[in-house]
């Protein structure tokens, strides 16, 4: 099995077995059934991983899952550029796609191997993207490939994301603090949240 269809069978099933009766459940976000070859289209071309209703409202998102060692972070992450990839028109990764409404970023209690034994998130949130996108687009958040490990706030207003490269060269990404989002534009840039703030 790839690597990403390994990732792939993570995230299916941190979804189904956690995501949706310990997050989506408590919104009333119930989620909408998509034609398989749509689903695929949209998450390929447009960064959606699901569609969910509640009412009238409709509501994007995507969705990345961590295992139990990454707890100790404190920011969620958006893929950024898979510059080694062979089909040139691959090289920009989600940043330069995604259409979702919102990200949901998750900590599980086991390691991926052991997913079966999850009961919990340790860390969750839903993150309302099109806030971060205006944010990104008036430079109030900086991507900046300047070898930091963490994000960090400048000049007391904006936030400067370093670029991070996977180590085994397959793409880069960048982390956004959540805590940092609250402290200067207030809670409105995060749906819900357990264990960020």
């Amino acid at each position: 099995m790839s690597k990403y269809q390994k990732d792939r069978a993570f995230s299916d099933y941190i979804h189904k077995h956690l995501a949706i009766p310990l997050i989506y459940n408590l919104l009333d976000w119930k989620e909408v059934q998509l034609r398989k070859d749509y689903a695929e289209y949209i998450d390929m071309m447009d960064g959606i991983d699901y569609v969910f209703r509640n009412g009238d409202a409709i509501m994007s998102v995507q969705e990345r899952f961590r295992e139990v060692q990454y707890k100790d972070f404190s920011d969620f992450t958006i893929r950024y550029r898979r510059d080694d990839n062979k089909v040139k028109e691959r090289h920009k990764s989600e940043y330069f796609k995604i259409k979702a409404h919102y990200f949901t970023y998750g900590i599980i209690d086991s390691s991926k191997q052991d997913r079966a034994i999850a009961k919990d998130f340790i860390k969750y949130a839903i993150i309302d993207l099109n806030m971060v996108y205006e944010k990104l687009d008036d430079k109030s958040i900086i991507i900046s490939d300047n070898g930091k490990n963490k994000c960090r706030i400048i000049d007391g207003s904006r936030i400067e994301c370093p670029i991070k490269y996977n180590s085994d060269g397959s793409s880069s990404f960048f982390p956004i603090d959540i805590s940092y989002l609250v402290q200067l534009w207030g809670n409105d840039m995060v749906i819900t949240q357990k264990g960020f703030l």
